[in-house]
């Protein structure tokens, strides 16, 4: 059902949809789904729409959830919270990716654990064969956030060499080039790496002072109406955006330095 409310209050500001979307940072076909079919926005553009038209959340969207039962459905995706990544099985990244079947996602700044994986490269050579998309968002090593990640873990300028590590075993394991696999590197801020296998999802931690593996692990898991996953899949969406495309380890500067 489309939502008239919404349509009528951009109307009354003078709003044209494409004028809505710069504003929210969101494409016009994104606003455009908001009103017809009336598809409802993550939480936050809900707030930000209502703060634009001047109207209250509950007027746009009376089914609106209360706070609680948002909490309620957040905490309803928590699967199980590892203290340390450490802890974490480590047959649980192979066994989540051997399930996916829509989105296989990497994004962390170097993940040089998982390049000596053999369980998890057989499983990302085998989602390929299946037609499986599969994407890695590696940090670009000589990007400057790279540089801060290194010293707040206390290794410096290991952290760039960490991921040239890792992209040349994935090179040698002969990733590169594997039909549905694409590589990007990036030069964002990193608040966690996250480890996508379609409604699974693994968030480890960064914390400063700490390296990764002794950072906390969250395991998610979509549910009908959380938000949570979502928070973070967008945000895997934003990075690859933004990344740079890559087809073969030597396209990074100074890979074998």
């Amino acid at each position: 059902m489309a939502n008239e409310r919404l349509r009528a209050a951009l109307i009354e500001r003078g709003l044209t949809v494409e004028e809505a979307a710069e504003r929210l940072g969101v494409a016009p076909k994104t606003v455009e789904r908001w009103i017809t079919p009336g598809r409802k926005p993550y939480r936050r553009f809900q707030h930000a729409l209502a703060s634009l038209v001047r109207y209250e959340v509950s007027y746009l969207w009376p089914d609106e959830r209360t706070a609680s039962e948002v909490v309620a459905t957040g905490s309803a995706e928590l699967v199980k919270l590892y203290p340390h990544r450490n802890v974490v099985p480590n047959d649980l990244w192979p066994a989540l990716y051997s399930k996916a079947s829509q989105h296989f996602d990497v994004l962390v700044y170097s993940g040089f654990w998982l390049t000596e994986d053999p369980a998890f490269l057989r499983i990302v050579k085998e989602k390929a064969s299946a037609g499986v998309p599969i994407r890695f968002m590696l940090g670009d090593p000589d990007s400057p956030a790279v540089a801060v990640r290194g010293d707040d873990e206390g290794i410096g300028p290991a952290m760039a060499a960490k991921i040239r590590n890792a992209l040349s075993n994935y090179g040698r394991a002969g990733i590169f080039g594997l039909p549905k696999v694409e590589f990007r590197l990036h030069d964002t801020t990193l608040y966690n790496s996250l480890y996508r296998a379609d409604n699974d999802l693994l968030v480890n931690g960064h914390v400063y002072g700490v390296g990764a593996y002794l950072a906390p692990v969250l395991h998610l898991q979509r549910v009908p109406g959380g938000e949570l996953v979502d928070t973070y899949t967008e945000s895997i969406e934003r990075v690859w955006q933004s990344a740079r495309p890559i087809s073969a380890p030597t396209d990074c500067a100074g890979i074998n330095a």
